[in-house]
């Protein structure tokens, strides 16, 4: 009887120990995919503001070289 309830006991805790790492692991990855999905937009967002400041620099020398031509 006290050895059934020794392996038990200890197959409880082994159980218990898998079950506790499956969680964190699950947190784990809902965490890092959370953090890769703010890097994503991170990337767009400065992708984005590169190309503005192209097409504003495109325009602001437009505007001088047409500033120039009149004078």
């Amino acid at each position: 009887m006290v050895c059934a309830l020794k392996t038990a006991g200890g197959l409880g805790a082994i159980i218990a120990l898998i079950l506790l790492i499956v969680a964190l692991l699950k947190q784990l990855i809902g965490l890092v995919s959370f953090l890769l999905f703010f890097v994503k937009i991170a990337i767009v967002v400065i992708f984005v503001a590169v190309l503005v400041m192209i097409v504003l620099a495109i325009f602001r020398d437009r505007s001088r070289k047409r500033r120039e031509t009149e004078i």
